[in-house]
């Protein structure tokens, strides 16, 4: 009982020293003794290490969970090291809604036809963002998040013990300063030893924890390669998707619009936008098949043999650079004008572009349709 009251008494006076200390240290009434430069840059390096890595943590949980409950709900599982319960993603409940309204509706209309396929997508395009957050929240929440809640954490702790060590040492100095007999000032010197030894020791172990900040970078930078792969293979995924259907629809939507069938100058409604070759896509008029163009059994006609139509010719931008696979293909550069059209059985992918004396298939997401 004794031995904890001394130690009580002891550790009250250090913390009243320490406390005398800094205050006088905030009123100029006190040296300070200062960190090397190389030291403080460090310091400066790992605060901003630390400060922007909870602004992208933060932000990217906000990404892929955009609903602020819902985080909360996960932060709450996690704190009480629960299995968080598996969530119905957006794209996923919009299917739900799509195929009821379609059951409810009439499943052989084509409207609760068309609802069914948009429904399926969304179902897939649902899939693929659950797996995306999940592949994200491993690769690279789960480390950024762990560098705050371990390292940084032992980095903190360690900077306030060396804060504590500094503190004794400028406190030691001052006493040996006002030491005036023999005996007060040998024993301030040794005081002022041991606590340049303390301070000195602890002052390599902070130096050596925040010069591994450059590990931690290395690290991150190696979950940013894996977020951005994953973030890659999601949209990679969404596009498949989209395409999917955008055929799904176009082969079945010449039997319900039949204006839409090349021949007319416009189609059914007007395009949404023409700054992507899948908008473009979206909005062009339904063309058949390729293999269509000449019955079973006779020779295919040679594509320098085919005319164009009298009418459904139209003027098109090319957006990229496209190589012909074979003879039967036009090679296209980005920007360039062209004329196309389409054939009856023609594959709706592809129309029949030229440009001067050459003619050859196209395909048509390439293409950006003008007027």
């Amino acid at each position: 009982m004794d031995f904890n009251m001394k130690k009580l008494a002891s550790d009250a006076g250090i913390f009243f020293t320490r406390a005398v200390q800094f205050t006088e240290e905030k009123f100029g009434q006190a040296e300070k003794t200062e960190l090397d430069a190389h030291f403080e840059n460090l310091l400066v390096r790992a605060d901003s290490t630390k400060n922007w890595t909870e602004k992208i943590l933060r932000q990217t949980e906000v990404l892929l969970q955009p609903n602020p409950s819902a985080r909360v709900e996960e932060f709450l599982y996690e704190k009480l090291d629960r299995k968080v319960p598996s969530r119905v993603t957006n794209g996923e409940l919009l299917a739900q809604y799509m195929a009821e309204a379609a059951s409810e509706l009439g499943p052989t209309t084509p409207y609760g036809k068309t609802l069914i396929k948009v429904a399926e997508a969304e179902k897939r395009l649902g899939a693929a963002e659950r797996d995306f957050i999940h592949t994200a929240s491993i690769n690279f929440l789960t480390p950024l998040r762990n560098f705050l809640e371990g390292d940084w954490k032992t980095i903190s702790k360690e900077r306030r013990l060396l804060q504590n060590r500094r503190l004794d040492l400028d406190a030691s100095k001052a006493r040996l300063k006002k030491a005036k007999a023999a005996e007060a000032k040998a024993t301030a010197e040794q005081e002022l030893r041991v606590a340049q030894t303390e301070f000195d020791r602890q002052a390599e172990v902070t130096r050596l924890l925040l010069e591994g900040i450059s590990s931690t970078h290395v690290n991150h930078l190696r979950c940013l390669h894996e977020f951005v792969e994953s973030q890659t293979t999601y949209y990679a995924q969404c596009y498949r998707h989209m395409l999917d259907l955008q055929k799904q629809l176009g082969s079945s939507q010449g039997a319900i619009f039949p204006g839409t069938f090349v021949g007319t100058t416009e189609p059914a409604s007007p395009p949404l936008s023409s700054t992507s070759p899948t908008t473009t896509a979206a909005t062009m008029p339904v063309m058949p098949s390729v293999a269509g163009l000449v019955p079973p059994g006779e020779a295919a006609l040679c594509l320098e043999e085919v005319a164009p139509p009298a009418s459904g010719t139209r003027k098109a931008r090319v957006l990229y650079d496209y190589e012909a696979a074979d003879s039967s293909e036009l090679a296209l550069l980005a920007d360039e004008l062209i004329t196309v059209y389409s054939l009856p059985g023609m594959d709706p992918d592809w129309l029949i572009g030229e440009r001067g004396n050459k003619k050859g298939k196209v395909p048509v997401t390439y293409l950006e349709l003008l007027s």
